[in-house]
């Protein structure tokens, strides 16, 4: 599904556990997500795309530090988010010390995965970092995971980076390609590819759009 002239490098395997282990050896956020205006922006618009106002439980893999899960849990009931790295799980859990309804697990996604159902998953900055086979099986278990009609949003990075696989243009087939899920609103923008897809309900519909939902149309 990739474009063959692409400027990104396909490395043919997963980013290695040693990537992950430089970034963080020296500070706890790495891509300081927490002041970068750009992040904030990206976080704001990946939170205003989200059909429902309110989620009863959403799992963010790949948490980082934990800004954008803090800003998760003002709409959701619960969120259980995790990293591979266990400095990332620190951060964010103490991001998010009083914050009851978050949990912050040190999960290694596919081959790890957080018990129960959910109706939202949020895969922000992280499939570009696996290879064809664990970004199926990531996709698999989320769908899987997804309660019919739930909500999965994803954002990725748009610009060539030596560690990443895809860009999230590239990321944007693999998505809409996905069984059971129906393609949504997103946003294109110069720096990272914003979708939403959805569950189909048990009768193989889509749930109602936003207005739908509140009876306007």
């Amino acid at each position: 599904m990739k474009d063959a002239d692409s400027p990104v490098r396909d490395t043919g395997s997963s980013t290695p556990e040693s990537y992950f282990a430089r970034m963080y050896a020296d500070t706890s956020d790495p891509w300081d997500l927490e002041n970068r205006w750009y992040e904030q922006r990206k976080y704001a618009l990946t939170l205003a795309v989200l059909p429902r106002r309110r989620y009863r439980r959403a799992f963010e893999p790949g948490c980082s530090a934990g800004v954008l899960t803090r800003m998760l849990a003002e709409r959701c009931d619960e969120v259980v988010a995790a990293d591979r790295v266990e400095r990332a799980v620190e951060t964010a859990a103490a991001r998010n010390r009083d914050q009851p309804h978050v949990s912050v697990e040190h999960l290694v996604v596919p081959d790890q995965w957080p018990t129960g159902r959910f109706d939202l998953v949020v895969l922000s900055e992280l499939l570009y970092y696996f290879d064809d086979a664990q970004l199926q099986r990531i996709l698999d278990r989320t769908v899987t995971s997804l309660e019919p009609g739930g909500s999965l949003v994803t954002v990725h990075w748009n610009h060539p980076v030596p560690e990443h696989r895809l860009t999230g243009e590239q990321l944007r087939p693999y998505l809409e390609a996905v069984p059971g899920l129906v393609t949504g609103p997103g946003f294109t923008d110069p720096d990272f590819t914003l979708g939403t897809y959805t569950r189909l309900l048990p009768d193989g519909t889509p749930p109602p759009s936003p207005a739908a939902a509140e009876g306007l149309v």
